[in-house]
């Protein structure tokens, strides 16, 4: 059995690298949405702001990990999944709506697979939900989380 400080360092490494993935998901869906113009109306900027917003409070946990900034980064995550699925769902109407427009004789399956397969990435909203996932991880039993964390021992994972 490893020792409670082998347990610890082998948590510190993961919550590191959750951190990392997070961190490179963030910076690369928002220079995606920037690059695709995602900005059109309240809709599409939504997501913009809110992966901004991930990665404030991301980088807040990183420098400040305490229980504030690891709850900050909960209540944000979970923002990300609502995100994400309401994002499926907005996509996949929206290229209904186009499939019948295009093809008013679309109906059933044929419709369910044009419009899954249409113009709109249906699932690309779902990376919210995989980057919102990823940040719940994180924070799972998170050390910063306890109000009677050592300093010690915040310093100790860092993250």
């Amino acid at each position: 059995m490893p020792s409670a400080k082998a347990r610890r360092d082998t948590l510190s490494l993961v919550r590191h690298a959750l951190m990392i993935i997070l961190m490179v998901g963030l910076v690369g869906t928002e220079i995606e949405l920037l690059l695709l113009k995602h900005t059109d109306g309240a809709w599409q900027l939504a997501p913009v702001l809110l992966v901004g917003l991930g990665i404030v409070v991301s980088v807040w946990c990183i420098a400040a990990p305490g229980a504030a900034s690891v709850r900050a980064l909960q209540v944000t995550m979970l923002a990300f999944i609502v995100s994400g699925l309401l994002g499926v769902a907005l996509h996949f109407k929206g290229n209904v709506a186009y499939e019948q427009d295009s093809n008013p004789s679309l109906a059933g399956r044929e419709l369910y697979v044009s419009a899954v397969m249409g113009s709109t990435p249906t699932l690309a909203p779902g990376t919210m939900i995989q980057l919102g996932l990823v940040g719940l991880v994180f924070a799972f039993r998170h050390p910063g989380r306890r109000r009677s964390a050592p300093p010690e021992e915040l310093q100790r994972t860092e993250l």
